[in-house]
């Protein structure tokens, strides 16, 4: 059951993510389109060759979507999903794009998560309360706006605080192997050019001297919203034999959802990414020891911690050991976030956007350069949306 591996990840595309954006704005169409048309040309792909495409929300159609961004790029396709799982919004498109391909479907599927500004409205309109409430669902019947609000648990900062704590609570908690997290990504980041961060390494020091935001939680702990974004083309074997890069191979995956505040999680220390990334290891045939590099969807450092347990890659209870333990910086016994990560490089838009793919399908066809992983054949992606949510996890493999 799944899938055969038969569809890759061909072209990739990126723009550089930066906290201070002087570039031109460009609707959200525009990005997509100019995405579509970068990651086409690294394909080496003609336009007209897309008969598919995953995409986001875009601010220029609150519905039919797919159908918008269609007509905008000129271009009739079989297949068309809009996902809305947020951080794991990426690793779902990649999936849903292979299988739609292994099932004759489509060919050419574009994926992509613009996120950079947008012209200014003349005429905006009113403020959502969302922005007020820092919460995903304030409107009138909503379980989260009569339970959640009014006593103050919403927002990410507050739930993901209250999982670290609930963690401590259970299995201790070591700040300095936290901090070291983000010292080795910040390590990677440092020699990436699109990062944020480029050229800006930190020591545990500085991560554990930076403000207290939502303890145990540091700023430098917690990602940095940026401009950015982001596209892949996904394609079938025929097609892919005549690109120019080696695919990265989708050849498992896995999804899962369970909650959506942390308020109803059973267990707080337990989250979906783990039947996620089982279903993903078996799907591909391979074990999570197995795997060359891991690009870990990191909102914050807890969010790694539990991935890096549940996912397989060490047991319960033992993370923060195995973060102590382990170089985890590109060059390292154990990469992790190789490109620096959303905490190295920035989150943009679409809770991430395309980073940990892009960095994934990069280091299979070994283009990373300076920060390139030796002989990476195999590497798991990770996608975590909500307050550990929903998770999604893919393997890319080389050929």
């Amino acid at each position: 059951m799944g899938l055969r591996g038969e569809a890759a990840i061909v072209g990739v595309a990126e723009y550089p993510h930066r906290r201070k954006y002087d570039g031109p704005r460009m609707f959200m169409l525009e990005q997509w389109a100019a995405l579509a048309r970068n990651a086409l040309d690294d394909a080496g792909l003609e336009a007209r060759e897309i008969d598919g495409l995953v995409c986001s929300d875009i601010r220029e159609s609150g519905m039919f979507v797919p159908a918008t961004v269609v007509e905008y790029l000129g271009q009739p396709v079989n297949f068309a999903e809009r996902i809305d799982l947020g951080g794991a919004t990426a690793v779902g498109m990649i999936w849903r794009a292979a299988a739609a391909i292994e099932l004759g479907i489509c060919e050419v599927v574009v994926c992509a998560l613009p996120a950079l500004p947008i012209p200014s409205n003349p005429t905006p309109q009113p403020l959502n309360p969302m922005v007020f409430f820092q919460s995903s669902s304030p409107n009138w019947g909503s379980p989260q706006a009569e339970f959640d609000i009014p006593y103050g648990n919403l927002a990410q900062n507050c739930g993901y605080a209250m999982i670290a704590q609930r963690y401590a609570a259970q299995y201790g908690y070591d700040a300095e192997a936290m901090a070291k997290l983000v010292v080795d990504q910040r390590a990677s980041a440092a020699i990436n050019p699109n990062a944020a961060f480029f050229g800006r390494p930190v020591t545990c020091e500085d991560v554990l001297a930076s403000k207290m935001i939502a303890d145990p939680l540091h700023m430098l702990e917690i990602v940095m919203p940026v401009a950015g974004g982001g596209a892949v083309i996904v394609a079938s074997k025929e097609v892919a034999a005549r690109c120019k890069h080696r695919p990265a191979w989708v050849t498992g995956f896995g999804e899962h959802l369970t909650i959506k505040t942390p308020t109803y999680a059973r267990d707080m220390c337990v989250t979906p990414v783990g039947p996620a990334s089982e279903q993903a290891f078996a799907m591909a045939g391979l074990t999570p020891d197995l795997v060359n590099a891991a690009e870990i969807y990191d909102c914050y450092t807890i969010t790694v911690l539990l991935t890096l347990e549940d996912a397989g890659f060490c047991a319960k209870g033992e993370g923060m050991r195995f973060i102590r333990e382990n170089d985890l910086t590109w060059r390292g016994n154990f990469p992790v976030n190789t490109h620096g990560g959303q905490l190295g490089m920035g989150q943009a838009g679409a809770a991430g956007g395309m980073t940990q793919v892009v960095e994934a399908t990069r280091q299979v066809m070994g283009r990373c350069e300076q920060r390139q992983v030796a002989g990476c054949d195999a590497v798991y992606v990770s996608g975590t949306g909500g307050v550990m949510s929903e998770q999604s996890a893919l393997i890319l493999q080389g050929g």
